[in-house]
């Protein structure tokens, strides 16, 4: 059983991608399994920035095969600049496959993005208007474009010719919007064809291959366990499945060859956009571990909204994922916080709850209980083995692996991929 699932538990930004990138030093392959340019993810590795949005982290390694796999929705622009951004900064591009069965995200899909979103008013989600959404209703509508249409540019024209004047209709009558062509988009991807014809693959036998030859594949989601459309705090949701059950359709495997599902936690809690936060610091404590933290979005520059560890939501992450072991991120923010508190249930219409509610209303308006623990003063960010954490710090850890139910194995307290902490399971 070689794969391994790498897979965030509360709202994204827990730091997979580092995670990722450690792991990918002794894999075969890394599959990105879905989302698409509204997650970005940066890694930090000897004093060098890599920015990613699409392509899995794990290119860094020049003998990791990187699939970008079919469960994702991608922007060939969009890709074709992470590339040449990725080899400007001198990685090597030459292991990366681009799924054949990946969805296109079409020059319409950002425009209808926006003005869905504008007219939501007061009940807006906060998306990112890079038509990750409209994208995947396409998908499910079956009237989406897939990566290896590209190949295909007759069919892309004739589709086209029955897809746009839908579009245009909503574009046009609802919005008051210009329409698009069939020509002038038939040109744009005729050139994005003729760039990325050298990624574009059917992933299937290399990823059966990879697993037949028991070579360890590594399955990197996007975003984190509260923004799967089903499991999370819908509608404050993303538009695909970030769980481990998403993560294994969108890589084209199955459950039998997962040897590990490893959940990615932050050591306080954060999200993007707007839905129910029970933990949220709107203080100026709140402000402090959002700049320590460098807590702005990759991809957008937004500033993500902070607030102590949820034992509650990250339990729940656990139990729906099946997590075996936990990977605990930017421990070091947390260095000079005392106390420092766990949100460890709520309470709604005076009833005591131990999970996220899937009641929007109540887990919005719930009390949130805590539990304090001691903080530390003296810093972290140089700590290279688990027993040399000040005492406190590694009560916190262990607090929480009592919590959440599963082991604490990784400890990170740095963006630098060496400021990682490998930490044999339990204590």
């Amino acid at each position: 059983m070689p794969g391994v699932i790498c897979v965030g538990g509360p709202w994204g930004d827990e730091g997979k991608v580092k995670i990722v990138d450690l792991l990918a030093e002794s894999a075969e392959m890394v599959v990105r399994s879905q989302g698409g340019n509204n997650a970005g993810h940066t890694v930090v590795t000897g004093g060098r920035e890599f920015r990613f949005n699409l392509i899995p982290a794990g290119i860094l390694h020049p003998r990791t095969t990187c699939v970008i796999g079919n469960g994702v929705v991608l922007d060939p622009r969009v890709l074709l600049d992470e590339i040449e951004a990725l080899v400007a900064a001198g990685a090597d591009l030459a292991n990366l496959v681009v799924s054949e069965r990946a969805h296109m995200i079409m020059p319409y899909h950002p425009v209808l993005d926006r003005y869905e979103e504008e007219a939501r008013g007061d009940d807006r989600l906060g998306t990112t208007f890079r038509g990750v959404g409209p994208a995947y209703s396409d998908k499910v509508r079956r009237i989406g474009f897939r990566v290896g249409d590209l190949g295909k540019l007759r069919f892309l024209e004739k589709k086209l010719a029955f897809v746009l004047p839908l579009k245009n209709a909503v574009l046009e009558r609802l919005h008051g919007a210009p329409p698009f062509t069939v020509e002038a988009i038939l040109e744009e991807f005729t050139g994005y064809a003729a760039r990325l014809a050298r990624y574009i693959r059917d992933p299937f036998p290399l990823v059966q291959g990879a697993l037949a030859r028991g070579e360890r594949i590594i399955l990197e989601g996007a975003q984190g366990t509260m923004l799967d459309l089903d499991l999370g705090t819908y509608p404050y949701v993303t538009s695909s499945y970030p769980s481990a059950g998403g993560a294994l359709a969108g890589a084209g495997i199955g459950p039998r060859h997962v040897e590990t599902t490893l959940g990615v936690l932050k050591a306080y809690t954060t999200r993007v956009g707007y839905g129910p936060f029970p933990t949220e610091l709107e203080d100026g404590l709140g402000a402090r571990l959002r700049e320590v933290g460098r807590e702005y979005g990759t991809t957008t520059g937004r500033p993500r909204r902070v607030g102590w560890f949820d034992a509650a939501v990250a339990r729940y992450g656990v139990q729906v994922n099946g997590i075996d072991a936990i990977a605990l991120t930017k421990l070091d923010v947390l260095d000079g916080v005392d106390p420092v508190r766990i949100g460890i249930g709520y309470r709604s219409k005076g009833v005591a709850q131990a999970h996220p509610m899937a009641n929007i209303s109540h887990m919005k308006h719930c009390e949130t209980v805590y539990e304090d623990l001691p903080g530390w003063s003296a810093p972290t960010a140089d700590v290279r083995r688990y027993a040399e954490l000040p005492a406190p710090a590694r009560g916190y850890v262990e607090r929480i692996e009592d919590l959440v139910g599963a082991p604490v194995t990784h400890v990170s307290v740095g963006p630098d991929r060496e400021q990682t902490i490998v930490r044999a399971a339990g204590r």
